[in-house]
Formats: structure tokens, sequence, C-alpha cells
């Protein structure tokens, strides 16, 4: 019981340490697992072995992964790939059914790129449909959020739902995550959709436009658009997202026991090589340097992009590695028998990822520090919660990230860019978006019950 106790002392620290006092989740995370150490009673000469061992593991188990992922990302938003991506979309659904529109834009923009950045890029498109369908601001607003936050927890080669993957151990079944990720994903977005359609008929006031910042950050589609020159082609834009999903799941689908492609086959083996995420993400990278052919303005160049993708991934490595640090010491203790047998005997299986990882996102804020957190707590009890199998560890990844969104408020910095872009008023932001993110997070968790009642 006395460890117990001290687990929620440490995880009510991170909390308060991240939220409250603004520290960074590295440092929180990282002290959290030395604390813990002693804490928790381990041998003192173990302790930093303990911690710096997991965190290079982890680092070697996904930093390429998360780098490459990174850099697709910040190319496609760079170049205005993700605007070309748009307007695809918007030329095959056109304007008759808007808020399904900008819904599914963000669904697809959101898998490369950061919900935060996708909704800066498309707040001037998302206007634009506005004005032109003569639909609801508040609906288009709710729905672009939507379809943006669904992809973003579970689908990889975004940071957060790679991190669980990994702290899951199951790097090895990330086809997998990314086929059932996509399900869930779109039941989530079209939850969130359908709670737009309620303020279908609202008139709820916006903030007024008061400030240059305000106006330059809603600048027309036609002027965000001409301010990236020659726009590269839809099939350009599309293809460093398609083709590393195709080779991870082509990966999967070859290392399955009924080798379909033959036993250790040319065919097999080329599939299992160019189906390893680092490897895949790598070809990626390399596809995503096509969007850069014919770019107008010099720090387009490869090399920047790569720089500025880097710089971006970083912090995301620190965190999921000092995580991961923090989970090894709760391995290690004998916290894990004690937790695991409460927890079996309570008999909430899935529920229990979910339930953490929402707990701590409400909490403080961040999503990938949600998913990290969670998923290096839970790792050590998968066994206790039925879920030890390669199946059970992919359903723990999706429902931690079903809980990573919910729900979105203050603490949040996806909540300040969608309400200050939009010009909704916090306390509207409050009524509307805030719940939307809790109907999509239940809406995703509920898919993952029900495939956890046929696949497990």
């Amino acid at each position: 019981m006395i460890d117990v106790i001290i687990l929620l002392v440490l995880v009510a620290a991170i909390v308060v340490a991240t939220a409250r006092f603004r520290l960074h989740p590295f440092l929180a995370l990282l002290g959290a697992a030395f604390v813990g150490a002693f804490a928790l009673r381990l041998a003192p000469l173990d302790v930093v072995p303990t911690i710096t061992e997991a965190f290079g593991r982890t680092l070697g188990n996904i930093g390429i992964v998360i780098v490459f992922g990174t850099i697709i990302g910040v190319i496609l938003e760079r170049t205005g790939a993700a605007i070309a991506m748009a307007e695809a979309i918007l030329r095959v659904l056109g304007k008759r059914f808007p808020g399904l529109t900008m819904s599914l834009i963000g669904y697809i923009v959101s898998i490369p790129v950061f919900c935060d950045s996708g909704f800066v890029i498309l707040n001037s498109l998302k206007k634009a449909v506005t004005v032109r369908a003569g639909a609801n601001p508040i609906v288009m607003t709710i729905a672009l959020m939507t379809g943006l936050y669904a992809t973003h927890v579970f689908v990889p080669p975004t940071p957060g739902p790679i991190a669980a993957a990994s702290n899951y151990g199951a790097l090895d079944q990330l086809g997998l995550i990314i086929g059932l990720g996509l399900i869930v994903a779109a039941v989530s977005a079209i939850a969130g959709l359908a709670f737009a359609q309620l303020y279908r008929n609202s008139d709820i006031p916006l903030l007024p436009e008061e400030s240059e910042d305000a106006i330059a950050a809603n600048a027309s589609w036609e002027e965000l658009r001409a301010s990236y020159g020659k726009l590269p082609s839809a099939f350009v834009s599309f293809l460093p997202i398609l083709v590393p999903i195709i080779l991870i799941c082509l990966g999967s689908v070859a290392a399955l026991p009924t080798a379909p492609f033959g036993e250790e086959s040319p065919l097999t083996i080329t599939f299992r090589l160019l189906g390893a995420p680092a490897v895949a993400l790598a070809v990626g990278v390399i596809v995503a340097a096509l969007a850069l052919r014919g770019a107008r303005r010099e720090k387009d160049a490869f090399s920047d992009r790569v720089a500025e993708g880097i710089r971006v991934a970083a912090p995301i490595l620190l965190i999921t590695a000092a995580g991961a640090s923090f989970g090894a010491v709760l391995a290690a203790s004998d916290l894990v028998d004690t937790l695991g047998a409460s927890l079996a005997s309570l008999g909430l299986g899935i529920a229990v990822p979910f339930l953490v990882s929402a707990a701590l996102k409400s909490a403080q804020g961040s999503s990938t520090v949600a998913l990290v957190t969670t998923s290096t707590l839970l790792f050590p009890l998968l066994g206790s919660l039925g879920l030890d199998s390669p199946i059970g560890a992919v359903l723990a990844v999706l429902a931690t990230g079903a809980g990573a969104m919910v729900v979105s408020h203050a603490n949040d910095s996806f909540f300040w860019v969608v309400s200050q872009l939009s010009r909704i008023p916090v306390a509207t932001a409050y009524r509307t978006l805030t719940p939307a993110t809790a109907v999509q997070g239940l809406a995703g968790f509920a898919a993952v019950w029900v495939l956890s009642l046929f696949l497990l």
C-alpha cells in the first residue's frame, strides 16, 4: 500500500511540476525517476544503471523513427504540401458538405503534421470554405479541430503513438497500430463532427479582429497559398505519408506466422527490411524531398528542413526516454506485484490505460506527455490487465491515445490555438471545444473496446 501511495505522489508531482510550475516534462519525469528509485527502495548502486539503460535503450528503439517522422511533417508543412493536400480533398468533396470536408482534411493532414501546426495552416482555408458554403463558423472550427486531433493521438508517424508503442513493447506491431488506429481515429473524428452539428443553427458571437497580429494570422487562403509560391502536386504531397504506411503494413504482413510471401523468400526479406519503421520513414523522407523541387524560397532547402525537424523532435525524444527511465524504476520495484494484483481484482482491463491517460491529459494538458507517462506506468502491468499479448499491447496503445484526448482545455496549447485563431471567446470555447474532445475521446475508447471484444 505504501508503494501505491508513493506512485500517486510521484504522478501528482509530475502533473504539478509541469502544469503549475511550468517545469519541462523531461526534467519532471527524470526527477521522478531518481526520487522514485530511492523511495521505492531500489538498491543504491542499481539506481543510475536502471535509469540510464532504459533511457539509452528507448532512444535506440525509436529515436530514428521519431526524427524521420518529424522531418516529414516539417517538410510537408513548410513547402505548402499540406495546402496541396487540402486543396485536393476540397476538389473531390466540393463544398456541399463543408463540415465533413474540413474534418477529412484535418484527419489526413494531422497524420504527419502536429495538430497545432495543422490548424494554423488550415485556418484560412476553413474561413474561406465557411464563407463560400454559408456554414456556421463554430461547426467548421469543431470539425477541423476534431479531425486534426483524431489522427494526432492514434496514427503513427505522429510521435505520441510511436512513443506509446515503444513503451508498451509494440513497435513490431506498428503496421497493425496504423491500420486499427486509422479506424479508431475515423470513429473519433465522426463523433466530433456529429457533435459539431449540434451548433449548426446557433448564433454564437465571435471576437472582433482587433490587432494586426490577429488579422495576419487570419490571412485569406489565397494570400497564404501565394506565400508558398509554386505548390507541389497533390500526388507528391500525399506520397510521403502513403509510402511509409504502405511499407510498414507490408512488413507486418510479411512477418505473419503464415508467411504469405513465403518462408525467407526474397520478397519476404525485402518487405521486412523496408517495413522496419526506421527504414520506411527514411524512405518517406527521401520521397518528401521531392516536394522541395522547384521551391521558390531559399529557406526551403532540404538541409534546413532536416535541421528544423531535428529541433522539433529533440524535446519529444528526451521526454519519451525520460518517461521510459521512470517506467524502468517502477518495473524494478515491488510496486508491479502490488498494483498488478489490485488492478486484476477490479477487472477493468482495457479501460485502465484510457482512464489513466485521460486523468493525466486533463490535469497537465499535453497529449504526448499523457501517452508517454501512461504507457510508462502501465507496461509492467499489462499481464495483470490481460493485455500482455501482441494484440493486447496494440489495443493498450489505442486506449491510451483515446484517453489522451480527454479533455482539451486551458492547460492545452491546442485549445488556445483553436480558440484564438477562430476568435472564439474562452467561455464559449469551454462550452464547445472542450466537450467536443471529450465526446471524441469517449467514442475512440468505445471503438477500442469493441475491437477488444473480437481481438482479445
